[in-house]
């Protein structure tokens, strides 16, 4: 188990070179970007939406639907869950998440600064860090800045991130802008403690610090430019996607974009529907994550290019025809739509499973239709037809 007084033990001499990100193109009627991110684990292509494996795993899918059915390049790890269970100790044995879980591509973690967020009935915010109360069986943690490193060492993710407060929409600007101060001393905090310590386990870390401020411009620009500062692999945006309206999101991300360094990935934190992602890869973002497409697919809402499908509607009762004729995954063109909808209404747990791979079949390809239309300097034009497709309700 880890002494986090002195930090994980580190179990191997080699330090690898620093992750390298690569700019392709560009499409030039937008800020849309095409490149690719190279780790110790294998490459990501960019724009890439991906999955969120809350405990590990993305629920209901092997490694295997994963891998060779989807062609995931990169999942998430929750850090204040995995912490919780199966703990560290855990963890530590079995010589870290990848081979946990048996996932030999990138993995991110989060740092539980989303949970300062969602938890807020259960957590206390201190200068120290934050007191989390267990939603398991109540037992109360304490996460440092330091200490978050540690745990994150420990999971051995690709990319981890520094600990920070999301602020709630809405919130008074005086909160918010006591909340970005303690963020940027946590921040400095995890940076001298991510240095003077090692990988676990051999293969090179990336720490992403995260921009915050929320809606409040002059904030957010304080932010951005304060972790612009930070010799950092690449940079998140979060405390966006929480309620706040779309139209206000993508302002803030348009204004942090144009202030955070050109030449390293950036990574949305949180977001979001297939629009949200595609206004935003126009706005210049490189990376996204959300539990909409798994969420929502396990209770039977379905994202297609023509729009959106609920399969619990008496619509779908006698319609044989393929649950989505476009095929973006094996189930697309296996299983009809009464088929699925039958098994959502038997609460049959086969129903739930294909639309997890539909929905997440259907996000990347999205996003590699996204990065052949950069590519080919048409992304703008595709992303305004695609966008009006997407709000259907069918």
């Amino acid at each position: 188990m880890a002494n986090f007084r002195n930090g994980p033990t580190v179990r191997s001499g080699f330090f690898p070179d620093n992750m390298h990100f690569k700019l392709l193109c560009k499409d030039k009627a937008s800020s849309a970007r095409r490149g690719i991110i190279e780790t110790d684990h294998g490459s990501i292509q960019t724009p890439v939406f991906m999955p969120v494996g809350t405990v590990g795993a993305v629920k209901g899918l092997h490694v295997k639907d994963l891998k060779e059915e989807l062609g995931a390049q990169i999942i998430l790890g929750n850090t204040y869950h995995l912490y919780l269970r199966p703990g560290l100790e855990v963890l530590e044995s079995a010589g870290g998440l990848h081979s946990f879980n048996s996932w030999d591509r990138p993995i991110l973690t989060d740092s539980g600064g989303y949970q300062i967020f969602s938890l807020a009935h259960r957590r206390k915010i201190k200068e120290e860090g934050v007191t989390f109360q267990s939603h398991i069986d109540g037992s109360r943690h304490l996460f440092t800045p330091e200490k978050v490193i540690d745990i994150q060492r420990i999971i051995g993710g690709d990319i981890i991130m520094a600990l920070d407060e999301c602020p709630p929409y809405p919130c008074e600007k005086s909160y918010v802008a006591s909340s970005l101060e303690i963020t940027n001393r946590w921040l400095k905090r995890c940076f001298d403690h991510f240095h003077s310590t090692g990988p676990v386990y051999g293969h090179h870390q990336s720490l992403f610090p995260i921009v915050q401020g929320g809606v409040h411009h002059d904030l957010r620009k304080k932010s951005a430019e304060e972790v612009s500062l930070y010799e950092a692999d690449g940079n998140a945006i979060g405390g966006l996607s929480v309620g706040e309206p779309p139209e206000m999101m993508y302002e803030i991300t348009a204004l942090v974009c144009g202030i955070l360094p050109a030449n390293k990935p950036r990574y949305l934190m949180g977001v979001g529907t297939p629009v949200n992602l595609l206004e935003c890869i126009a706005l210049g973002i490189d990376m996204f994550d959300c539990v909409m497409p798994t969420r929502n697919g396990r209770n039977g809402m379905l994202f297609t290019r023509k729009g959106i499908m609920n399969m619990k509607n008496e619509k779908w009762k006698n319609d044989h025809t393929a649950l989505d004729e476009d095929g973006h995954s094996f189930v697309d063109l296996t299983y009809s739509k009464a088929f699925v909808r039958h098994l959502f209404v038997s609460s049959e747990m086969l129903g739930p499973m294909i639309a997890t791979i539909h929905n997440l079949g259907f996000y990347f390809s999205l996003m590699e239709e996204a990065r052949q239309h950069i590519e080919n300097d048409d992304f703008y034009t595709w992303k305004e037809m695609m966008v009006n497709q997407l709000q259907n309700r069918l």
